[in-house]
């Protein structure tokens, strides 16, 4: 890891703890977004433009280049992996979308499934996943 970067934290017990804040919040979703950014980045060709090239768009990515996000998760093993399945079921529905469309049954059940991941997670941490 570079030294000019800086690594973000993020707690998961931050809810529990009480130190849920504006700067917490704000680090939480840019964190989350810079993974979806990173997950993205080697995305194969889809018809028209590559599900990476809309998966950017989507997430109003402008660079070209991403390293891999500079963050560390911490929390309890049940948060971590409930942090991490709802990550998964993010990046999945989104494929699943920008490949077969919105009105999609695949697209409604992906959709189904990231409800309920997003559910876990916020039942297990009490902090409001930040991508709805």
């Amino acid at each position: 890891m570079s030294s000019d970067i800086q690594q973000t934290i993020i707690n998961l017990n931050a809810n529990k703890q009480g130190i849920i804040n504006e700067s917490f919040i704000q680090a939480f979703g840019d964190t989350v977004k810079s993974f979806l950014k990173y997950m993205f980045k080697d995305a194969p060709p889809a018809v028209g433009p590559t599900v990476s090239q809309r998966a950017r768009a989507a997430l109003r990515e402008e660079e070209i280049g991403l390293d891999a996000p500079r963050a560390r998760i911490v929390g309890t093993p049940t948060q971590i992996s409930a942090f991490g399945n709802a990550l998964s079921k993010e990046k999945k529905y989104m494929e699943t979308f920008l490949k077969h469309g919105l009105n999609d049954p695949r697209s409604f059940a992906s959709h189904a499934e990231l409800n309920k991941a997003v559910a876990n997670f916020e039942k297990e941490t009490g902090i409001k996943w930040p991508l709805k």
